[in-house]
């Protein structure tokens, strides 16, 4: 018997069902889903259903929400599969104990080791590169530092011209984070603090960057490859070129979306089938209209991130995207980031 599916949501929770899956106490589906990645889910989940019977309820939140509801819900908690985005949230969340090892040949062959934890807890299903944008009118690509292109945009050429991303989200921590490991905590300050010296434009979104680059009000900025596409996909931004990172360097920053099976499910066989599908089957569906690159080195991207060319990527460390990211976010703050 299972235990309740989820009751209520709390004010901090959005939650949604698919048809014909039971969620607020109705029909009970077999598998219970917290997620911080949005992305069309409901189709993905939708589409899992439909190939294995598996039923599937979900909610949706930011990380820190569902964290401190598995927490607080502990052994009774429905949650069967925690799904996010950044390998420093899955990281974190092993080490709070919350995910259960999993001994999967499907997921070991179709997760590279890099992409995924050492011991089972948790797997990268799809992945982002956090990069370089401009406006082709007003920037020659050969003026980026094509060694180390981050710390390049210190350069005071590039003062007045920056656009990147607030705090909101862990994705200018965790690119701060990599930083601090490559080039040391006071080598990553003097990148930031030079990023402000050039008078950067902090905005509250990826989205919003883009169209600033379009719009010729910032040159250069800082995005999610993935922003890019979906804007160009559907004729927007047109104008603005991607540049990737660091090629001569150590490489573009790269993330991951991820899962993993909660401890305290009670339905570990079926939570693990949705992550092996999720990497395997169902990895074209993943990453269809978002633009995410796929984990699974035999699935091919999408046609408008393949576009992009490809890129050599930095090394992901989910480690240090976990431990040193409130670190990262002290060091944005004390620069004067919002």
């Amino acid at each position: 018997m299972r235990r309740p599916a989820l009751m209520t949501a709390s004010a901090l929770l959005a939650c949604t069902a698919l048809s014909g899956c039971g969620v607020l106490g109705e029909e009970e589906a077999d598998l219970q889903v917290y997620s911080a990645r949005k992305y069309g889910s409901e189709d993905v989940f939708a589409q899992f259903t439909e190939e294995t019977g598996i039923t599937v309820d979900f909610l949706f939140a930011d990380n820190a929400a569902l964290l401190e509801r598995i927490r607080t819900e502990g052994a009774d908690s429905p949650a069967d599969v925690y799904m996010t985005v950044d390998a420093g949230n899955l990281w974190n969340a092993d080490q709070q104990g919350i995910l259960a090892p999993l001994d999967s040949e499907v997921l070991e062959a179709a997760v590279p080791a890099a992409d995924r934890a050492d011991d089972g807890t948790w797997f990268g299903l799809a992945k982002r590169a956090r990069t370089v944008i401009y406006d082709p009118d007003q920037v020659d690509p050969a003026d980026f530092d094509a060694e180390d292109t981050y710390t390049g945009l210190t350069d005071p050429q590039w003062r007045g011209r920056l656009c990147m991303r607030d705090l909101d989200e862990t994705y200018m921590t965790s690119l701060v984070a990599s930083l601090i490991d490559l080039h040391g905590e006071e080598g990553a300050r003097e990148i930031v603090e030079g990023w402000q010296a050039n008078e950067v434009e902090v905005m509250g979104n990826d989205v919003l960057v883009i169209e600033a680059v379009e719009a010729g009000t910032c040159e250069v900025g800082i995005v999610n490859h993935y922003y890019l596409a979906r804007e160009q996909a559907e004729g927007k931004a047109q104008g603005v070129e991607l540049y990737w990172a660091s090629q001569e360097g150590a490489g573009t920053h790269v993330n991951v979306s991820g899962a993993g099976v909660v401890e305290t499910s009670d339905n570990p066989a079926d939570a693990q089938r949705l992550l092996e599908w999720l990497a395997t089957e169902g990895q074209a569906a993943l990453i269809d209209g978002n633009h995410e690159f796929p984990v699974n080195p035999d699935v091919e991207p999408d046609a408008e991130a393949a576009a992009y060319g490809p890129f050599t990527e930095m090394t992901l460390d989910a480690e240090v995207y976990g431990s040193l990211n409130a670190r990262a976010a002290e060091l944005l703050v004390d620069a004067g980031w919002e």
